[in-house]
């Protein structure tokens, strides 16, 4: 008995696993639509405002960074933020691309803004909404295993 339970119950996972690796687009799906929406944004936002960085319209950008970093990093403030503009605009495109390496990029470059904030007082609001971004980050990447399947590696003949 208990072997055909065991058998029943590997029968089950598996006809689970076989129909998640099985799972398409769908637009009616609400995972799908919640992957597809949180793709669109952490791919403009990240654009949006690293190329923010070079203009500093939104907000000017060098006061978020902490002191530390300014005083071990080379240049000024500003040449910082540009280096991390242009990590965010890639981070953003990799995102559109591949959601499946991007997401869990943003979700480290989130993480790393957050450990600036938090090391320099008067933040610790935005650090936190920026976790919130990390959570989401995090979800997109566990999404993305879902609906941006992996590159196949086809042999060459």
């Amino acid at each position: 008995m208990t072997a055909t339970t065991t058998r029943e119950r590997t029968s089950s996972y598996e006809h689970v696993a076989a129909n998640v690796a099985l799972a398409r687009p769908d637009w009616r799906d609400a995972r799908y639509q919640a992957f597809a929406l949180m793709r669109v944004a952490f791919t403009v936002a990240p654009i949006a405002f690293g190329l923010d960085k070079f203009f500093n319209v939104l907000v000017d950008w060098p006061q978020y960074l902490a002191p530390w970093v300014d005083d071990v990093l080379p240049g000024s403030a500003q040449d910082v933020l540009y280096l991390v503009g242009v990590v965010e605009i890639l981070a953003g495109v990799l995102v559109a691309l591949r959601p499946r390496i991007g997401a869990p990029l943003v979700a480290a470059w989130l993480a790393g803004i957050i450990f600036n904030l938090l090391t320099y007082s008067g933040w610790y609001d935005v650090a936190l909404r920026d976790f919130g971004l990390l959570l989401a980050a995090l979800t997109l990447a566990r999404l993305a295993m879902q609906y941006d399947r992996p590159q196949r590696r086809d042999a060459a003949a």
